[in-house]
C-alpha cells in the first residue's frame, strides 16, 4: 500500500535572474515499510524534493508550480502551515544533512529531544525526560540520562547524528526522510548508523527515504532506487535490478565511478562534465552535453520515462543501441 504519492510534482524558484525549476515533474511512490534511495549528484534536486514534501521550503521564493504530494491519503501540498506542523513528527520526520549546524547550539540535547515531544503531546516533565532519555538509549547513546544535559559541540560526529535520529523518530513516524545521513563521518561510524536505521525501521514499522550520492549506502540499504539528475528522474529499479543492468547512461556512469574489489581497473571511470545551472539546462535529453552515446535527436525533446521491465523505467531514447 502506497504511504506516499508524488505526481508530476515541479518546485520552481523565484531569483532575480527570472524563475528556474529545482525539481522538474517528479512522480514516484513509497510504500509502507519500504526503503526508497534517491542517488545523484549534488544539485540534482534531491533534497528540494524531500524539503517540498515536508513543507520547509519558503514560500516566496520557492512554490509548487504544479503536481501534488499526498501522504497517507491526504493531500500536502496546499496544507496550512498548522495542519502541516502536526504531520510533520508523528507522521513524517526528516534527519537533515550537517548535525552540528541542525541542532541548536545553545540548548543541551535534552531540552530539543524534549521539545519536539512536547509540540505534539501533552505529558508532564518527568514523561517528557523519560521518553527521551529512552529514545537516546534506542539509538546508542550510552549513558544516556547522563548525556541529556550535553550540548552538541560535546559529542561526536556519530554521536550527533544519532541525536538527530532520536528528535526525528522520538514521536514515531510513519516515514522517516533521512537527508545524506552519512555524510562526514569515518567508514565504521557509517556502517552503525545505517545498521541503526534497518534496525529502527524494522521495530518502528516505518518507511524511509535515503537521500545520498553514495551507492555503496544505496546498495546497503534501499529496496528501490531512483536516480535523479538535473531536477528529473532519470531512472528507477529495484535495487538488485539497477546495480545488475542498469540502463540509463548517467546511471551506469555513476556505478563505474565506485570502486571495485571484484574487477580489476587501472582507473575509475569519471563523467565528464558538471551538472547545467537551472537556468542554463539544455534542450532535450539534459544529461546529452556529457553523455557518451548522445546523439543529435537527443536534443529533440526530453526523453519520457520508458517502462523496461516491471518496477524499471529509464529516461532515454537510445537504450536499445547500448
Amino acid at each position: 500500500m502506497s504511504l506516499l504519492e508524488v505526481r508530476n510534482l515541479t518546485t520552481a524558484f523565484q531569483t532575480g535572474r527570472g524563475e528556474i525549476t529545482a525539481v522538474e515533474d517528479v512522480s514516484f511512490d513509497l510504500n509502507e515499510g519500504e526503503i526508497l534511495g534517491i542517488v545523484g549528484e549534488s544539485g540534482s534536486g534531491k533534497s528540494v524534493t524531500a524539503l517540498t514534501i515536508m513543507g520547509l521550503l519558503p514560500r516566496p521564493p520557492a512554490r509548487v508550480a504544479t503536481g501534488s504530494v499526498h501522504f497517507a491519503g491526504e493531500n500536502l501540498t496546499n496544507l496550512s502551515d498548522s495542519r502541516m506542523q502536526h504531520i510533520r513528527g508523528p507522521g513524517i520526520a526528516m534527519v537533515f544533512q550537517e548535525p552540528m549546524t541542525s541542532l541548536n547550539p545553545v540548548f543541551t540535547i535534552g531540552d530539543q529531544i524534549m521539545e519536539t515531544i512536547a509540540a505534539h503531546e501533552r505529558l508532564p516533565q518527568r514523561a517528557l525526560f523519560a521518553r527521551a532519555v529512552e529514545m537516546l538509549e534506542k539509538v546508542g547513546i550510552a549513558s544516556a540520562a547522563t548525556r541529556m544535559a550535553d550540548y552538541p559541540h560535546q559529542l561526536s560526529g556519530g554521536q550527533r547524528q544519532r541525536v538527530m535520529l532520536a528528535i526525528a523518530l522520538v514521536c514515531r513516524p510513519k516515514l522517516l526522510i533521512a537527508d545524506e545521513p552519512t555524510t562526514a563521518l569515518d567508514v565504521t561510524i557509517q556502517a552503525q548508523i545505517l545498521d541503526l536505521l534497518l534496525d529502527l525501521r524494522d521495530e518502528f514499522g516505518m518507511a524511509i527515504m535515503l537521500i545520498t550520492h553514495n551507492m555503496g549506502v544505496i546498495a546497503e540499504t534501499a529496496d528501490r532506487v531512483i536516480v535523479m539528475y538535473a531536477g528529473r528522474i532519470v531512472e528507477e529499479a529495484p535495487v538488485a535490478t539497477l546495480f545488475d543492468s542498469p540502463r540509463h547512461p548517467y546511471t551506469r556512469g555513476l556505478l563505474e565511478c565506485v570502486p571495485s574489489l571484484i574487477t580489476e581497473r587501472d582507473r575509475l571511470i569519471a563523467i565528464p562534465g558538471t551538472l547545467p545551472e537551472p537556468i542554463r539546462r539544455p534542450p532535450g535529453c539534459r544529461f546529452a552535453p556529457r553523455c557518451r552515446f548522445a546523439q543529435p535527436d537527443c536534443a529533440a525533446g526530453i526523453p519520457p520515462l520508458l517502462r523496461l521491465a516491471p518496477g524499471h523505467t529509464a529516461a532515454c531514447i537510445h537504450i536499445p543501441e547500448q
